[in-house]
């Protein structure tokens, strides 16, 4: 893997000048961003609900330009041919990574992070720009308005039934309902269900070398033995799924041929058998029930 750094710069392009726009609050423990006003939400929805959970130290908000001024950088690590992560440093609320796919028809980005500044945006363009972000679930919305909007209001694609949790709608949000579709040709997602109704994963068919490769958010997650993945309705606070959600989600997931499972925590990556480590871990999993 070979990395380079977007350092932080000046930030403001994609605001309308302070005078007459207030600031878009992001909350410190799951990083989502909230629309522009002049004081922050009394609380963050996200955080309340049972499968996250409210910092110690209570409520907490920042904004982009507080990020930008306390010299947050994104990361970018080439992962295989045609797949880059950009990850923040140091780190912002839960820490996860983004997942760049580059395609023939343009790139999509795989879940989103909180940060965005000017110079990741002109990596981000030099990579190939972005045709779509896709999102799994809610705790990785972070400022996906803010990054499409600095890329044309680009499509966001998420599923439907996760609707209630938007925060932050932007014109470029697009709600899909069904159990998969094709944003790109060969860029899949796929509604698996679990941590919420409307968790998605995104299978990207010329990854792998063209066997394949599974891009995760929540509901399958690659664990610290890396030859397998696990399935939760919270992580922070250990609550699992039920054998019909595991059993479900592993449906879903059987009919698309992949090699490797990318999550999004820097090297949780199972990178060779992964529909079989998918398959072998919900029979561990169920055999625990």
């Amino acid at each position: 893997m070979t990395r380079c750094a977007a350092r932080a710069g000046g930030w403001n392009r994609f605001d309308y000048p302070r005078a007459v726009q207030p600031s878009a609050w992001i909350c410190v423990t799951c990083g989502v961003q909230y629309p522009p006003a002049e004081a922050p939400p009394a609380a963050c929805p996200i955080c309340l609900d049972e499968r996250q959970y409210l910092g110690w130290e209570g409520q907490h908000w920042t904004t982009m330009d507080e990020l930008v001024a306390a010299g947050h950088t994104n990361l970018f690590t080439d992962e295989e041919p045609g797949l880059v992560s950009i990850g923040t440093e140091p780190s912002i609320a839960i820490g996860q990574r983004a997942l760049l796919v580059q395609t023939p028809a343009r790139n999509v980005l795989w879940d989103c992070i909180t940060f965005l500044d000017e110079a990741t945006v002109t990596r981000v363009r030099e990579l190939g720009g972005l045709a779509a972000i896709a999102i799994s679930h809610p705790h990785f919305y972070d400022a996906m308005t803010t990054w499409s909007a600095a890329f044309g209001d680009c499509p966001v694609y998420i599923h439907a039934a996760d609707a209630e949790w938007v925060q932050y709608p932007g014109p470029g949000l697009v709600l899909w309902e069904g159990a998969t579709r094709e944003i790109l040709p060969g860029v899949t997602l796929i509604n698996t269900g679990g941590h919420f109704a409307g968790s998605v994963v995104l299978h990207w068919a010329a990854g792998a070398d063209g066997r394949g490769a599974l891009l995760t958010g929540d509901s399958i997650t690659v664990v610290n033995d890396r030859r397998w993945v696990s399935f939760m309705y919270s992580y922070p606070n250990l609550i699992p799924l039920s054998d019909a959600e595991v059993r479900h989600l592993v449906d879903a997931v059987r009919p698309f041929p992949y090699e490797r499972i990318y999550s999004l925590w820097e090297g949780r990556v199972t990178a060779s058998d992964g529909h079989d480590a998918v398959e072998r871990s919900a029979q561990r999993y169920l055999a625990r029930r």
